[in-house]
C-alpha cells in the first residue's frame, strides 16, 4: 500500500477512535482537557521504540503539570502493546492499530530506510502535538527517540 498525506501543522487533527491498553479510546476523549502528544512508533519493544516510549514516562510528572497527555500507536496487536506497557511500567494508553485506521488517518505508514540501507514499508517513527482544541500545533518528523520527550516538553512549555 502506498504512503498517505501527513496531516500539517495548523490542521485539525484527524479524529481516531481505537482499542488501546487502557480500553476504547478517542481524539474526542481530550478535547478540552489537554495537549495530546500522539506519537507512532514500528514496533513494541524494539531498541527505539522502548527508548523513546521510556522516555516519555520518565517525562510523564512534567509533561502533566504542562498539561499533556501521552498516546502511543503501533500496528502490534493488544497483546503485545499490553505485555510492553506492563514490562516498562510506561503509565499510558498504547493503541493497538492492527487494522491501520489511525496509522493510515495520520499518513505515518510508508517506506522505512533500516541502518544497513535497505527499506521496507512499516510505521514511520512520528509525533504530533495536538492542542485542546483538536489543532496539529506541531509535527515531527524522523523522530529520534533520545531527548524526545523533553523536546516535547520545550515545546508544550512555549505554546502556554
Amino acid at each position: 500500500m502506498s504512503e498517505t498525506r501527513v496531516p500539517v501543522e495548523g490542521e485539525r487533527a484527524p479524529q481516531f477512535a481505537g482499542t488501546a491498553t487502557s480500553g476504547p479510546i478517542s481524539l474526542a476523549d481530550y478535547a478540552g482537557k489537554s495537549h495530546l502528544i500522539l506519537y507512532f512508533y514500528p514496533r513494541a519493544d524494539t531498541p527505539g521504540c522502548t527508548r523513546e516510549s521510556c522516555g516519555f514516562r520518565d517525562a510523564k510528572a512534567d509533561l502533566t503539570r504542562l498539561g499533556a497527555a501521552v498516546v502511543g500507536v503501533s500496528a502490534d496487536d493488544l497483546d503485545a502493546q499490553s505485555a510492553f506497557a506492563t514490562k516498562y511500567d510506561l503509565g499510558f494508553p498504547l493503541i493497538a492499530d492492527v487494522g491501520r485506521a489511525v496509522i493510515d488517518a495520520y499518513g505515518v505508514w510508508g517506506e522505512r530506510r533500516r541502518p544497513d540501507g535497505t527499506s521496507t514499508m512499516g510505521v514511520r517513527r512520528m509525533t504530533f502535538l495536538i492542542d485542546r482544541e483538536g489543532t496539529i500545533r506541531k509535527v515531527y518528523p524522523n523522530v529520534t527517540p533520545d531527548g524526545h520527550a523533553e523536546e516535547l516538553a520545550r515545546d508544550i512549555a512555549a505554546l502556554g
